[in-house]
């Protein structure tokens, strides 16, 4: 039987698959919004865009997203 993994995605647990890309959760956490001025940090370093399809994520990693937003 394959075990869940568990991350921190902005301070909330979440039980992922090992095996699981950064990418994949951006995309779960984004639900079809734009990535553009998104930014992706993972145990404190940021991962640059390109790098997320091929960021495999760990138990006990923590992921922080910041999506800017416009106002005024």
């Amino acid at each position: 039987m394959i075990q869940a993994i568990e991350v921190k995605v902005n301070g909330t647990t979440r039980a992922l698959s090992p095996g699981t890309s950064l990418a994949q959760i951006i995309e779960d956490l984004l639900e079809n919004k734009s990535i553009t001025g998104c930014a992706v940090a993972v145990n404190g370093e940021v991962v640059r865009r390109a790098d997320w399809p091929v960021t495999t994520l760990s138990s006990g990693d923590a992921i922080e997203v910041v999506h800017a937003t416009q106002g005024g």
